[in-house]
């Protein structure tokens, strides 16, 4: 992908594609001083895959510490980016979560909800 890497000091972020697939890894912490980089990264990954056919985004955050409300926010304008789109070229997201990161399972059992019950779903892996 064109995309340039994340990198905040406390979060990494990376995109690839594997044809119809594409994988986001975040790693680190993901707090105030990296929302608006984040946000830009989701929101360059969103505007590359616009047109393609791409039928699933993973984004696995296992090894993602921390994530805060703004940072959180990020993830959620990218959620309605691609809510907001034509049903037939919309894309599915799937988060990628750890057991050993309890506040990952709350996080994304509250963020599956702005996907609509059908955009989003979450696996929690170790």
């Amino acid at each position: 992908m064109k995309i340039a890497a994340l990198h905040t000091g406390e979060l990494d972020g990376n995109a690839s594609r594997d044809g119809d697939l594409v994988l986001l890894v975040f790693s680190g912490n993901a707090d105030s001083r990296a929302d608006t980089q984040l946000e830009t990264f989701l929101q360059g990954v969103h505007e590359e895959l616009l047109g393609e056919s791409i039928r699933q985004v993973d984004v696995d955050i296992r090894t993602l510490e921390f994530l805060n409300s703004s940072c959180f926010k990020g993830f959620i304008t990218w959620i309605v980016r691609v809510r907001r789109m034509d049903p037939e070229s919309r894309y599915q997201i799937r988060f990628i979560s750890s057991a050993n990161y309890p506040w990952q399972k709350r996080s994304l059992h509250a963020i599956s909800f702005f996907g609509g019950g059908d955009l989003i779903t979450v696996s929690i892996e170790d």
